[in-house]
């Protein structure tokens, strides 16, 4: 790294909370070096107080742009200029471009989710789904699932604060696309398992399994799986969490979230550089094997 930096590299971040245990820096540096571009790629502990003042530095400083992970993602909008349209539709934000001074936030973690989906040869277009989660990677998984076609979405989650986005992910869904979703209550664990029983899959898109929730889990127990349910977890590290390890004891093909960091990544580092990044060098790099 300290032979690549130069007067004239330029800097790009990550702001979450926690984050020290990301595998985006590594990506994204060893994407900058393998194409010869002066970029550098780092990791900032900002959580929802420390975000504005942020956002303020990105700007003063000429930051070329920013990734954006909890508890950051359904808030950043308002400190920036502009949103794209999926961003808005999505009400979250993962990627943030600096071009001189307009700071501009998009989405790409649905697309990140459906390529990596696609990577690993798992096909739901025109199939039911359940999925846990009403926050922003969630948000950007169920909107993108629907606009690339899946035929009907079962959403769980607490009532909690991200409830009524919840209620808006569902309204947005129906209104805008040709899938079905029902919300339901996450405490409503009978219903939790009909809906995974006539599903093709069940992902997890929350930060349940990754500190400090790690070895925790939303199902019960393995009854709420069979061996022909695909499995997947946003979460990355653990590589294999508990909703997982429950899957892979079962039989189920499954997935963690690497392919999806990967794949979100890469849109992002085209959106700073307008450059492909380089995914099989990277899938090495970062052993994803499915």
């Amino acid at each position: 790294m300290g032979e690549r930096i130069t007067g004239y590299t330029e800097l790009i971040g990550l702001m979450a909370y926690p984050i020290r245990h990301s595998s985006s820096p590594a990506m994204h540096n060893a994407a900058f070096a393998k194409l010869g571009l002066d970029y550098a790629y780092l990791a900032f502990e900002v959580d929802n107080d420390t975000l504005e003042d942020a956002v303020k530095g990105l700007r003063a400083l000429k930051i070329k742009g920013c990734n954006v992970s909890m508890p950051n993602k359904t808030v950043i909008h308002k400190y920036l200029d502009n949103i794209s349209p999926a961003a808005e539709m999505c009400g979250a934000v993962n990627t943030v471009v600096n071009n001189n001074g307009v700071l501009t936030g998009h989405i790409t973690d649905g697309i990140g989710y459906m390529m990596a989906l696609k990577d690993n040869n798992i096909d739901v277009i025109g199939k039911k789904i359940t999925i846990v989660g009403a926050g922003g990677a969630a948000t950007a998984i169920e909107i993108q699932a629907a606009l690339d076609g899946v035929a009907e979405m079962s959403i769980f989650n607490q009532k909690d604060k991200f409830w009524n986005n919840a209620e808006k992910t569902v309204k947005k869904i129906n209104t805008n696309t040709k899938c079905k979703a029902t919300l339901y209550d996450l405490a409503d664990l009978d219903k939790l398992k009909e809906e995974i029983a006539n599903s093709y899959l069940f992902a997890n898109a929350t930060g349940m399994g990754m500190k400090p929730l790690d070895g925790k889990t939303y199902i019960p127990d393995k009854s709420f799986l069979r061996p022909e349910l695909i499995v997947t977890d946003v979460v990355y590290f653990p590589r294999e969490t508990a909703l997982l390890k429950m899957a892979k004891e079962v039989g189920c093909k499954s997935m963690n979230g690497l392919g999806m960091m990967l794949f979100q990544g890469a849109a992002a580092f085209n959106l700073w550089t307008e450059k492909d990044m380089p995914i099989e060098y990277m899938k090495e790099l970062l052993d994803i094997k499915y």
